[in-house]
């Protein structure tokens, strides 16, 4: 046998981006072979079926696809989460309404100008004792921003993301804890969620770390899924909702015990009466050790170091 026959005939490999021959459809129909056909071809082009399933924002909405947005709004977060090296995760809640001190006094300082010049109206009295509430807890954004700061300096310093402060992404205190990080140039993650009303995220959240959820329950996933801490200020329904749950979670042992501190110990306690749960026999009276109350950021920071060396391991990995 010839040494021609032992030999494969292999055919060079086909070019991976086009033919040296189109198929028949590179091209539409030639409206010489049917003059109508421009017209009904963009029609059925332009019909929504036409769409691809990913571009289908109609389909991709309806009842029977709640399963794969479901998939997609923890899927997004986690996979930059992971790019972004986080980790790790100190939760931060609290009031929306709480700005800094700076700007509380500017609003009390306009509402008591207004009230001076009509003393008698009813509803800017209320506004302004409001107002001046608001300006006395303001200084709950310093000591956020203050404590969001260590966070940042701790382990190898702001460039190392394995443990980072997570917020809501919106103002108030969650803006307070966001915007510390960013002063020390640490990276920060905001979570915020769509509403039937226009929202902005605050802009202190590092850029690709601000995620917008279409569900409370993934957005809710996402906050507890790398947590070492919770800190909670005062707040709202919003950070009552995030704290009560997570309370419940620790209680239950649905998740492993993590530290939550309370700080404004005379905020909270007018808020909600722990010891009232546990003498009307709601609660256990260990139910009460699944938190504590601090004032300044170096007691959140001190007690959440000191609950880890409890526990007997490192709140930050040094490694």
């Amino acid at each position: 046998m010839s040494e021609k026959h032992l030999k494969p005939e292999v055919p060079e490999p086909a070019l991976p981006n086009r033919r040296r021959e189109p198929l028949p459809w590179h091209k539409p129909k030639s409206v010489s072979e049917d003059s109508e056909c421009a017209h009904l071809l963009k029609t059925v082009m332009e019909s929504q079926s036409y769409l691809p399933a990913v571009e289908d924002v109609d389909f991709l909405n309806g009842d029977d696809t709640r399963g794969l947005r479901l998939q997609l709004d923890y899927l997004k977060p986690e996979r930059l989460l992971q790019e972004h090296g986080v980790q790790q995760t100190i939760v931060v809640f609290g009031s929306t309404r709480i700005v800094e001190p700076r700007v509380a006094k500017q609003r009390v300082d306009q509402l008591r100008e207004a009230l001076a010049a009509q003393p008698d109206d009813r509803e800017l009295q209320r506004r302004l004792s409001v107002a001046e509430r608001i300006l006395a807890k303001s200084h709950f954004y310093d000591v956020a921003r203050e404590f969001s700061r260590l966070v940042a300096n701790a382990g190898n310093g702001p460039g190392d993301s394995r443990l980072v402060i997570m917020t809501g992404g919106g103002p108030g205190m969650m803006e307070a804890a966001n915007r510390g990080v960013r002063d020390v140039g640490g990276k920060t993650v905001g979570l915020n969620i769509t509403l039937p009303h226009e929202q902005y995220p605050n802009p202190y959240v590092t850029p690709g770390l601000c995620f917008q959820f279409h569900y409370f329950a993934l957005r809710k996933l996402h906050f507890v899924l790398r947590a070492r801490a919770l800190v909670a200020f005062p707040g709202g329904f919003g950070t009552f909702d995030e704290l009560f749950e997570t309370l419940t979670l620790i209680q239950t042992r649905k998740i492993q015990p993590l530290p939550v501190v309370l700080v404004g110990e005379r905020y909270w306690r007018n808020a909600f009466n722990i010891d009232f749960l546990v003498d009307e026999g709601v609660i256990d009276a260990e139910d009460r050790d699944l938190f504590w109350y601090a004032e300044t950021a170096q007691e959140v920071w001190r007690g959440l170091l000191l609950w880890y060396e409890r526990k007997g391991e490192p709140l930050i990995d040094r490694n």
